[in-house]
């Protein structure tokens, strides 16, 4: 019995929808821009197109209103997706059912604001911690977590129980952890000059040996024989002379 193949008209309607994409522009760009927006919740995108003077890179709203035939709309977080690694097509993605009026817990960057007392006393300013988690409700997960180092001193560090949280975020940890700490500088060790030591040339003794040199200033007679040698022979030369003119 043959079979008609179906054609073109004839396939169900599977036309998309036109749906609206809540993105932000963003200023920069980078792995640590890109670490830190998804820390948000956010994805970083770029827009390409043949009619752009120059790509436009953007950040997308992962928190979408989810609508499913005959069942209300409903709110989810994007979580994690996958990708064909040639063609770069999503292949698959995992959404996380929210509600507005329920916590989630989510990881937001941390920036510190002011400069330390003890920076400008010679200290060094180092940040232990550059995200933390946080729970709050999904319209009011904050873009960042701002916290001041400007009264820190030397030797001092700032906790996250010192940090002022956003309305409506919160931090449940039982560690009072440490966010940033102003460290005292290290000192540099001067190493101690020692004195180089003369090498003898080649061949030559060394000092204090049998047949060396020596040494400047050392070079007097000894008393009572090479001094006295030069006046004694001249007094017996003048003696031999007086008796030779005697017997003449």
């Amino acid at each position: 019995m043959p079979v008609r193949a179906q054609t073109l008209e004839e396939e169900p309607d599977m036309a998309l929808t036109r749906n609206t994409l809540a993105a932000r522009l963003r200023d920069d760009a980078g792995k640590g821009s890109a670490r830190r927006l998804r820390a948000q919740g956010l994805v970083p995108a770029v827009v390409y197109g043949r009619h752009l003077d120059t790509p436009v890179h953007i950040a997308v709203n992962t928190l979408l209103s989810l609508k499913l035939d005959g069942q209300p709309e409903r709110m989810v977080l994007l979580k994690d997706y996958q990708q064909d690694p040639v063609s770069r097509e999503m292949l698959h993605a995992d959404f996380i059912d929210v509600h507005e009026n329920e916590q989630i817990k989510v990881n937001v960057p941390v920036v510190l604001t002011g400069k330390p007392v003890g920076v400008t006393e010679g200290g060094i300013l180092s940040q232990s911690r550059r995200e933390i988690e946080v729970f709050a409700m999904p319209a009011a997960i904050p873009e960042k977590i701002e916290a001041d180092v400007s009264h820190l001193k030397i030797a001092q560090s700032l906790h996250i129980n010192e940090v002022k949280l956003p309305e409506g975020v919160r931090v449940k940890s039982h560690v009072n952890y440490t966010l940033a700490v102003v460290s005292v500088p290290e000192k540099e060790e001067v190493a101690p000059v020692v004195a180089a030591a003369v090498t003898p040339a080649a061949g030559a003794p060394a000092a204090g040996a049998p047949g060396a040199a020596p040494a400047a200033g050392d070079a007097k007679a000894p008393e009572g024989k090479g001094g006295a040698a030069a006046p004694a022979a001249a007094k017996d030369a003048g003696g031999a002379g007086k008796k030779d003119d005697k017997k003449k």
